[in-house]
């Protein structure tokens, strides 16, 4: 019989307990009641001696017999079930053993046992109807894909048992299986689909079976009585109790702060601060349960790379995944390729002392290090050949497309603005609204609140206009990293090998529609001896000048780059869609319709964090050990979180309004009008942010047509209160959350989460590499100030400033690391799912053709929006995306194929 017992590593609380012993009791009634009165097939428990089991096969053969007679009769029909696996790509022998004995036990009918629940009640039960069997055939069947497989169970059911619309499967076999899909054929309706794509644990890891529902999709109001409460079990088995560390096969969502960053056991230097709560506020991640570390209880004890964290089962990255692109690739880069280069280079760490030595990257590469182990070596070397561009340990760069077409781009004033509104970050320009320039920070800590950036300074550069007309005619435009970084650059610069200022950086639209940078201010914290340690820079007409100012535009970069990491592309895309997720597999039943809208944009993005808290933002990871914040890195992702992390901003209308790039104009098609036509993010932002809203609120009006369906929906409301309450704790009291009462207050928030999954984190993430991989143009670190003319190092400058601005940059180890991490971050994996591919993929989870009809017009919508991208970027009006050795804005075309593309949205944050 069908075991309703939690897993003995999992306790569970007196409300699941219950719920479990009530299912108990009505499987036993429902067994004995088809048992008697339809004999439905019973189950055959394996024995120890002979008698036992040839008592068993005798009752089976009895209940055969007697299954056959009733449907002969009439009063019950023969259905089949098709269970579809996925079997691992594997080529150990011991693995093929394993396999042949998979076979073995379900072909004797010892492997899985599905059990079909009815979404009728029963008069006598008062539950589903119930029928069930062994997946049973000697030989699994193959399908044209060399791994998967298909079994049959045969059931036979009583004329009435109505329509399908659940299956408990029971793994018996001694590990885990990946259920494909269910389908099963022999009802009036036709086929029933259970697709379902998840992994069935093995009942020696949890004798607590899955449940797996019919795709179909319902409000918790609508759901069918025989499978009420099997909804609501589901849903509580997935929550856990908050107690134990999580196993791997298990499915628990749950929260916690980040407290495993740090290493305090290692090291006193990787000792890092938890983030989440009152000090340092930051959106939960997925719980681990992990024990404390030995010298901080407050930390959690870190599982080190190449031990795998905890996420739950079905969040882990698909094989297809694993041994192509993304997954594979990142992993050989953290494990493999990093440490190489660290081994390569560390040694001899020192600057690029000219730009031929930047060239070689991508002409000649670099020759990486021998391992004394031959054997080691030749299977390193192999598996860095099939995912790298390393042969025979030479890793070759390919060439950076900011420079592919002109490779002094990044030297011109205009490029430098022009990726302010079409680079890799083009999210933290704003209008300049206010004059004068003032900080919101202490000034009994920073020192006086106005800026160094003067009237008279910045009228030297308006053509004759004065500040007032420029801002008055929306020509004067501020990228401004000051009061988000100077609270740090004290700490940062104490660091070794860093220096770095707080940026403001000063732009003017000029009448030839050209945006270009006019002036940037660096500042330093506040010394004894001075109260304002401001500077402030121009473009100049001399030499010295020229190349200060390129040093100076090199500082604000990389200011940009670490707010980019850490602050748009880490916390407001991956850290703050994990609540979101987690709260949706605790609250939306897979039978919700909101459930199944959401679930193709939730897709990896719990594994590819897990990895990233390993590996990446980790104390003395990459992040750290890359970009100029250095051990500070998560600290300043906090403090954004604290400062301007809003939901309702997220929203792109909104966050452009908020910015001042857009007004608010009822005659335009989403109500803003873009303050510079030529932005090209915005302006294909706002074309897939509309097919997301129009998609998303068609969708919604579907299932939510009936008033006050939204307010009733206990499920929904659940799930909408845990994301503030408990996803967002430290931001649960504030008064801009959205409320939750209408459809178009859903279809609102709905269309923020999808676009931060998919339009947002592509918009961001996948020009890393072609924007950030040539280092000039891009600088993760700086490690010099820009000298003054009584510093010592001045005269030098003077006399080699190529060398002085080359050795302010990353140093050879610091580059080549960081640019291998772009070139992964920006590479489509090859099973990469986008969004043009929605109904094709949702065809499978939502039996509903107004749904699919929607879905097909979302898909043929982008498709326009495609077109008329191609078209923008042959506009040569447009000269932020078109012109002589421009490359054109593609990071929000839909389409892409596999690799570092520049363009194509994914549905979900996945590398």
């Amino acid at each position: 019989m069908f075991t309703a017992v939690q897993s003995r590593s999992t306790p569970v609380s007196s409300e699941i307990q219950h719920v479990f012993s009530i299912r108990r009791r009505k499987i036993s009634q429902i067994c004995r009641y088809n048992r008697s009165c339809f004999k439905v097939k019973a189950v055959i428990q394996s024995g120890n001696d002979n008698k036992t089991v040839k008592d068993a096969n005798f009752m089976e053969k009895s209940m055969e017999e007697s299954n056959r007679l009733l449907v002969s009769s009439g009063k019950a029909r023969d259905v089949k079930a098709v269970v579809t696996l996925r079997k691992k790509m594997k080529e150990k022998i011991s693995d093929k053993i394993e396999d042949q004995w998979e076979s073995l036990m379900n072909g004797i009918g010892k492997g899985i046992l599905i059990q079909l629940i009815s979404q009728d009640i029963d008069p006598v039960t008062k539950s589903g109807k119930f029928a069930e069997s062994y997946v049973r055939g000697w030989l699994s069947k193959p399908s044209d894909h060399p791994h998967i497989v298909e079994y049959a169970a045969n059931l036979t059911v009583p004329h009435d048992f109505g329509r399908p619309g659940a299956i408990i499967i029971t793994n018996l076999l001694d590990k885990e299986i990946h259920l494909v899909q269910i389908v099963v054929h022999g009802f009036n309706e036709g086929p029933v689909f259970f697709s379902v794509n998840t992994w069935i644990h093995s009942q020696k890891d949890n004798p607590e079976s899955r449940i797996i529902f019919q795709n179909q999709a319902y409000l918790p109001s609508q759901t069918p009585p025989g499978i009420k409460d099997l909804r609501r079990e589901d849903l509580l088995s997935i929550r856990g109790n908050g107690k134990g560390e999580r196993k791997l096969h298990e499915r628990i969502y749950d929260y916690d702060v980040y407290n495993d960053l740090g290493n305090p056991d290692k090291s006193e230097d990787l000792a890092r601060p938890l983030l989440g709560g009152k000090e340092k506020p930051y959106p939960r991640r997925c719980r681990t349960g992990r024990g404390p570390t030995k010298k901080d209880p407050l930390a959690e004890r870190r599982i080190e790379k190449p031990h795998p964290v905890y996420v739950p089962r079905d969040e882990t990255f698909e094989e297809i995944k694993q041994n192509t692109f993304s997954a594979g690739r990142l992993k050989a880069l953290l494990h493999n390729l990093v440490p190489l280069i660290a081994a390569t280079l560390s040694s001899s760490d020192i600057p690029f002392t000219n730009f031929t030595d930047i060239d070689k990257l991508y002409k000649d590469g670099v020759v990486l290090n021998d391992d004394n182990d031959p054997q080691k070596n030749n299977f390193l070397s192999e598996m860095l050949e099939k995912v790298f561009s390393v042969s025979k340990r030479l890793l070759k760069y390919e060439i950076p497309a900011i420079i592919r077409r002109d490779r002094f781009a990044w030297l011109r004033d205009n490029e430098f603005a022009r990726q302010a509104l079409a680079g890799v970050n083009p999210v933290n320009i704003e209008l300049l609204r206010e004059f004068p320039i003032v900080s919101k920070l202490d000034p009994a800590v920073y020192g006086p609140p106005d800026s160094a950036i003067t009237r008279d300074v910045i009228e030297q550069e308006l053509n004759g206009m004065s500040v007032e007309e420029a801002i008055q005619a929306k020509r004067l435009f501020i990228l401004d990293y000051h009061d988000m970084l100077l609270p740090f650059i004290g700490k940062m610069n104490s660091l070794p090998g860093r220096k770095a200022y707080a940026s403001r950086t000063l732009f003017f639209y000029t009448s030839r529609g050209v945006l270009k940078p006019i002036i940037v201010e660096l500042s330093l914290p506040p010394t004894p001896s001075s109260a304002r340690n401001k500077r402030i820079f121009s473009h100049g007409q001399d030499a010295t000048n020229h190349w200060i100012w390129n040093l100076a535009k090199a500082h604000v970069c990389s200011n940009d780059a670490g707010v980019h990491q850490l602050v748009n592309h880490w916390l407001r895309t991956h850290a703050c869609m994990e609540p979101y997720i987690i709260a949706s597999h605790r609250h939306l039943s897979s039978l919700h319709p909101i459930y199944k809208l959401l679930h193709p944009h939730m897709r990896y993005t719990l594994e590819i964090n897990a990895l990233a808290r390993q590996s990446l933002i980790n104390g003395g990871g990459v992040i750290e050990a890359c970009f100029s914040p250095g051990r500070y890195s998560m600290e300043i992702s906090s403090a954004a979180y604290k400062s301007m992390w809003r939901f309702d901003m997220e929203a792109l209308p909104a966050d452009l309004i908020r910015r001042g790039m857009a007004v608010e104009d009822t005659s335009m098609p989403l109500g803003v009008k873009l303050v510079i036509e030529d932005y090209p993010y915005a302006a294909d932002g706002l074309l897939i942010w509309s097919a997301i809203k129009e998609y998303v609120e068609s969708y919604v009006d579907h299932y939510y047509s009936e008033p006050n369906s939204v307010t009733s929906d206990v499920e929904l409301q659940g799930w909408w209160n845990e994301i503030k309450n408990k996803g967002h704790a430290d931001k649960k009291n504030e008064t801009w959350w959205p409320k939750l009462v209408t459809k178009e207050d859903l279809s609102g928030i709905l269309t923020t989460m999808i676009w931060t999954a998919s339009g947002q984190h592509a918009a961001i993430n996948f020009g890393q590499y072609p924007f950030g991989g040539y280092v000039p143009n891009r600088p993760t670190i700086m490690r010099k100030l820009i000298p003054h003319e009584d510093d010592p190092s001045y005269e030098n400058f003077i006399l080699h400033p190529e060398y002085t601005f080359l050795a302010s940059l990353p140093t050879q180890l610091q580059a080549t690391k960081v640019m291998a991490v772009q070139d992964t971050l920006s590479t489509h994996s090859a099973d990469e799912e986008y969004m043009y591919q929605l109904h094709e993929i949702q065809q499978f989870s939502i039996n509903d053709h107004e749904v699919l009809k929607i879905l097909k017009r979302f898909s043929a919508k982008l498709k326009e929006i495609e077109d008329t991208i191609n078209q923008r970027n042959k506009d040569i009006r447009l000269k932020n995306r078109s012109g002589a050795g421009v490359p054109p804005y593609e990071l929000l075309l839909p389409t892409s194929g596999p690799g570092v593309t520049c363009r194509g949205i994914p549905n979900s944050i996945s590398i």
